[in-house]
């Protein structure tokens, strides 16, 4: 009952913020984040919009399928994975309404397409698009969809995979500032982040079996930051750290556990965590680590590694090299040593800000840095101040 009550006053509060002149749309944002999201098909479908910024009044009509597909350079493409989004679709939904859904998801994808030259489908697209159409049906999922595909999923759909990449080269640092042991590990068993591809680019709609769960995180992600995925990546990967460490340290092994999502996730408390460590290790904060992740994966980043390179070596191996020596270096400092070295790293202030930001999300602050980064999130700055 106790559920119930808490329940039916969110769901006042979120049409007080609707109903508010002008719309309380940070209140929204609040709502989309904190525990339960949106709660109801209902609301999403006037919250949503809201989030995006997009008017509902005066929406364009859907032209007609065939104009669309006739030389339409993606249309095959979008055709064969719309067919094989089969799971996507609720369980026991009569064929010809799954069927009319498919059509509409294929008219959906090519009309954002044919408007947004600029933008080039990726697979996975479809997942994002799906999860939209049965949520708040075809006119508004368009409406949506193209305005998250030029605004939080513009990366992704660039003509090359490098923006894409660059969002991945967060995953590790992120690791890495809550648990140093479980990054170094990962980094040992030369995993990548490759697992991590396909949760980011579906916003986990291609991963998780139960369509709640994946409404429940676009009412998270629509909320926050573009970058919001990639911590919600890290923090799966943290909340499994146990499972990580037992693992035999080889790539196969580590990758093969963590591409397989478990699905009784306990969602609630790893979006708080999310949302904490966005606060407390912002993009701007991470972006060096990032990119020197990058840095680090290109091949000739100093000389020596260009002269080895250059005696017919992979330049990976020569990277594989230089990781492994640099550890069997830290393996040598024994004792105080080594402990030395592991305090002067500068994470000595983490457990202190681990602790105290334990509070945020109880306090909500969690939920407004969030919404004052997504007001001033601009994808491209990042990017050039570390080429």
């Amino acid at each position: 009952a106790d559920f119930d009550a808490k329940k039916k006053r969110k769901v006042a509060e979120i049409y007080q913020a609707l109903n508010s002149d002008p719309i309380d749309v940070a209140a929204l944002r609040r709502m989309a984040i904190s525990e339960g999201g949106l709660l109801t098909d209902e609301i999403r479908c006037k919250v949503w919009p809201k989030l995006l910024s997009v008017n509902t009044d005066d929406l364009p009509p859907l032209p007609a399928g065939k104009e669309l597909r006739e030389d339409n350079k993606d249309y095959q493409q979008v055709l064969l994975d719309v067919r094989r989004s089969l799971r996507r679709f609720p369980p026991g939904m009569p064929d010809d309404q799954r069927e009319g859904l498919q059509e509409e998801l294929i008219d959906i994808i090519l009309h954002v397409l044919k408007r947004n030259p600029q933008l080039h489908y990726y697979q996975g697209y479809h997942d994002i698009v799906v999860t939209f159409l049965l949520v708040v049906g075809d006119r508004l999922a368009t409406a949506l969809v193209e305005k998250l595909s030029t605004h939080h999923l513009r990366d992704f759909m660039d003509p090359t995979m490098d923006n894409t990449k660059h969002i991945l080269n967060y995953l590790m640092p992120i690791i890495d500032q809550v648990n140093p042991e479980v990054h170094d590990f990962m980094q040992s068993a030369e995993v990548g982040t490759i697992f991590a591809l396909s949760w980011l680019i579906t916003w986990f709609g291609h991963v998780l079996s139960d369509f709640r769960h994946v409404v429940r995180l676009y009412d998270f992600f629509l909320a926050c930051h573009p970058l919001m995925p990639i911590y919600f990546a890290a923090v799966i990967v943290l909340h499994r750290q146990q499972e990580v460490l037992e693992c035999e340290c080889d790539m196969a092994s580590v990758h093969h556990l963590l591409s397989q999502i478990p699905q009784d996730l306990p969602y609630e408390s790893l979006i708080s965590k999310a949302g904490d460590l966005f606060v407390q290790f912002p993009p701007s904060e991470l972006a060096k680590e990032a990119a020197q992740q990058q840095a680090e994966r290109t091949a000739a980043s100093t000389f020596k590694d260009f002269e080895l390179a250059s005696v017919q070596q992979r330049p990976d191996t020569v990277l594989r090299q230089r990781f492994r020596e640099r550890l069997r270096g830290e393996e040598r400092l024994q004792g105080e040593e080594r402990t030395k070295s592991i305090l002067t790293k500068p994470r000595t202030n983490r457990f202190v800000r681990l602790a105290v930001m334990g509070l945020t999300v109880a306090l909500g602050a969690a939920a407004l840095a969030v919404v004052k980064s997504a007001l001033e999130w601009a994808p491209k700055f990042e990017l050039q101040i570390f080429p």
